[in-house]
């Protein structure tokens, strides 16, 4: 319940930021309380995902390429319009 009313008080309204805060939460409880004023760090909710790419290393890879798929893009021909008409029962 506490990661859901820190996750609203700043505004975050998503599954990541009450999971954080919650977890923020439980790490608070079982630290020993030093000070009875919040932290300036624990005031911010920090997203999951912001989290999780922020520690990624960089993607030196090239970038993909469609070019093998071409071959299978090739116009269709349509059948001469003219034979098919002379054709007609």
């Amino acid at each position: 319940m506490t990661g859901l009313a820190a996750a609203l008080r700043a505004g975050a309204l998503t599954a990541d930021a009450v999971a954080l805060e919650a977890r923020k939460a439980t790490e608070a409880d079982e630290a020993p309380a030093a000070t009875t004023e919040p932290e300036p760090d624990r005031a911010r909710v920090t997203f999951l995902t912001e989290r999780r790419l922020a520690h990624l290393p960089p993607d030196n890879r090239p970038l993909p390429s469609v070019a093998a798929y071409d071959q299978l893009l090739r116009p269709r021909q349509r059948p001469d319009r003219s034979a098919a008409e002379g054709k007609t029962p």
